[in-house]
């Protein structure tokens, strides 16, 4: 069904106390800026390693990825 065809009017607004209980859905922004979704193909080699050193360092691979990207942009710089 298309979203413009579906009819929401029998749906009754959030109360200011349902409102006040949400919480934002995702990871906390680090940083300044949030991060960027992105989609990367890496070989399956590079991908288990990624992930066997995060896990050694109790960090999410994806964290792992973008502290070895900024730290080769720092030595670029």
């Amino acid at each position: 069904m298309k979203p413009k065809k579906i009819d929401f009017s029998d749906i009754p607004e959030l109360s200011e106390k349902q409102l006040a209980g949400m919480r934002r859905v995702g990871r906390p922004t680090l940083g300044d800026e949030p991060r960027k979704l992105i989609a990367i193909r890496l070989d399956p080699k590079v991908l288990g390693w990624l992930r066997r050193t995060a896990e050694k360092k109790g960090l999410p691979y994806q964290s792992l990825v973008n502290q070895i990207l900024a730290e080769e942009m720092r030595k670029a710089s």
